[in-house]
């Protein structure tokens, strides 16, 4: 059965995550401002969500059609067969956003889309209510320009909850972005990987996961494993392609530092969470005492943003410590991820190449020197 589906992503994250897509053997994909979209079968419905590194959630795309009016919004939810999906038992929950459209009332489109699937349901399950005890299928709607996209979500929990941070320290980075760093970097599983300011050790984590290709979803559950249009066996036959697809035999090693022992020792746990402390080696230490152990390196930093003069002027005496840090070699790339426009000022070098990225809302550039 082809279905089409739908990525929220971070912005600059669309083609990395059209590219893994194709790689996944998904069809029709397309990117726009962040999201993608492509089609598949059941199976690419349980693929994405087990192996995808960076996108956000699988959305599953249930119709789309443009409304200028609550009575546009009804009607076109109402004609949608939402009863493919949802059961008279099911649970279906409404979210989701308006921008740049004559309907700007989320709490209003909420309920009216709401309400028109419940006629919908109430037509084809002869049914006067819907007790909702079931498994979840949670709609989710977008309105951009008053083009309504309809969307019931298979993942649950957002897929950068691998499920091995518990902890983390005071602006840990997300997994889906730390993973992407790592891909933009072109790390491989022959490379040496080193954070000096590693803090809960994200980024080293999903290196070493990315150089083992081990699928960030394996061991984690997703809403649509409840869902009885997607079949046990399929979510088993995924996993089982999955794991066959993990390295065993790499030459990948990672390094970690951070001036703060307890972010460390959190850094360790995630590590054994993840199954990848033994490629990691972590230790307490000052970014200004940095060196690299081995001729080649594939350095990656998330230093701390500053806001407030003072977080600024701090800021921007780590980055002058980079710079000094981060010397051009053969072998060696460096690649830091910043919200400050400023930072080559302050690093002493211009960047060979720049990249922008969204860390959550704030937008960032990363900076990667390889020359």
């Amino acid at each position: 059965m082809k279905l089409d589906f739908c990525v929220p992503c971070l912005l600059g994250l669309e083609g990395l995550i059209a590219d893994e897509l194709r790689e996944m053997q998904a069809l029709d994909v397309r990117a726009e401002n962040g999201r993608v979209f492509f089609s598949g079968d059941e199976y690419i419905l349980a693929r994405a969500n087990i192996r995808s590194r960076f996108a956000e959630r699988i959305l599953l795309v249930a119709g789309s059609f443009e409304a200028h009016s609550f009575e546009d919004l009804f009607q076109g939810t109402k004609k949608i067969n939402w009863e493919r999906w949802i059961g008279k038992t099911d649970k279906f929950p409404v979210k989701g956003y308006s921008l740049n459209s004559d309907l700007f009332s989320v709490s209003d489109c909420q309920s009216i889309i709401k309400k028109a699937v419940v006629e919908r349901l109430k037509t084809v399950y002869n049914v006067p209510w819907f007790e909702e005890s079931g498994a979840l299928y949670q709609i989710q709607f977008s309105i951009m320009k008053n083009v309504v996209h309809l969307f019931i979500d298979t993942s649950g929990r957002g897929l950068h909850k691998r499920g091995y941070r518990i902890d983390a320290n005071a602006a840990p980075i997300k997994e889906t972005l730390a993973a992407s760093l790592c891909s933009i970097s072109h790390l491989r599983h022959y490379h040496t990987l080193y954070d000096p300011m590693c803090g809960s050790g994200t980024i080293l984590i999903e290196g070493a996961l990315m150089a083992l290709n081990v699928a960030p979803g394996i061991n984690r559950r997703f809403v649509a494993d409840t869902w009885r249009q997607v079949p046990p066996e399929i979510w088993q036959e995924e996993r089982r392609r999955a794991r066959a697809l993990q390295r065993t035999d790499i030459e990948f090693h990672a390094y970690g530092s951070d001036i703060d022992a307890a972010a460390i020792e959190t850094a360790k746990q995630n590590a054994k969470r993840a199954g990848v402390e033994s490629f990691i080696t972590f230790s307490v230490a000052d970014v200004k005492d940095f060196e690299p152990v081995t001729e080649k390196a594939t350095v990656i930093v998330n230093p701390p943003y500053g806001e407030r003069l003072l977080e600024l002027n701090e800021a921007q005496s780590i980055y002058r410590t980079l710079g000094k840090k981060f010397v051009p070699m053969k072998g060696r790339s460096y690649t830091v991820i910043t919200a400050d426009e400023d930072f080559e000022k302050s690093f002493g070098r211009k960047a060979d190449k720049r990249r922008k990225l969204y860390n959550g809302m704030i937008k960032c550039q990363v900076y990667m020197y390889f020359k």
